[in-house]
């Protein structure tokens, strides 16, 4: 979407790094695959890495001084995905003030259940990686985020998890040059949340495993 105003240069993707474990945090998605998906969206990542455990002091310190380096090298603002949440808009707001970049919220405000089947309508492909099992079910971790799986999310569900219900690994879309191969590795429980690995695969040109999906959702 921000490619496609005039007035918007998107210049490169800000993603914090579990540096322990080489994993973009909370996703758990594997520091490989980040670089995938920037190849593949031509564009550059711009790495905040962060020590394990993580305090939110550490936090804003590695994210302020990146904001620094953002402005001295010409950037004028930043892009969230935000879509809801006030309470999370207000302190990026806050922790930009002063900074000299000015937050941007594209999809603020959109309808959730309509953005969902416009990005799936669009191209977009997804794969959950991590799921809250108090709020969605271990048996979606792993599946491929379509039409036919949004039927069977509850109905306390955000089809977009903006309330942490779950988390995606993007392997396709209009804003890739190419899609990304990848493989599904083990399954584990961290933290209270459940995770499944995904491991990069230049053998599998069409990744897909809708029906094993299905089949672990109907047992």
């Amino acid at each position: 979407m921000l490619r496609q105003q005039e007035n918007i240069e998107v210049v490169g993707l800000l993603t914090t790094i579990n540096s322990h474990f080489q994993r973009v945090a909370m996703h758990g998605t594997r520091h490989e695959l980040l670089k995938l998906q920037g190849a593949a969206a031509r564009l550059p990542l711009w790495e905040v890495p962060l020590p394990w455990p993580c305090s939110n002091e550490v936090y804003e310190h590695e994210m302020a001084l990146t904001c620094k380096s953002a402005v001295e090298q010409g950037v004028s603002a930043i892009a969230f995905g935000d879509l809801f949440l006030e309470d999370v808009r207000r302190y990026r707001e806050e922790r930009l003030v002063g900074t000299g970049l000015s937050p941007l919220f594209p999809l603020w405000g959109r309808n959730t259940r309509e953005l969902i089947s416009e990005m799936i309508g669009g191209g977009l492909r997804a794969r959950i990686v991590c799921s809250d099992p108090s709020k969605l079910s271990a048996d979606f971790a792993g599946c491929v985020l379509d039409y036919e799986l949004l039927k069977r999310f509850p109905a306390t569900v955000d089809p977009c998890g903006e309330n942490g219900e779950f988390h995606t690994f993007v392997y396709a879309g209009p804003m890739f040059k190419e899609a990304i191969p990848h493989a599904i590795g083990e399954s584990v429980t961290r933290d209270g949340f459940a995770y499944v690995d995904v491991l990069p695969d230049p053998r599998l040109p069409r990744p897909d495993t809708r029906e094993l999906c299905v089949k672990k959702l109907r047992t």
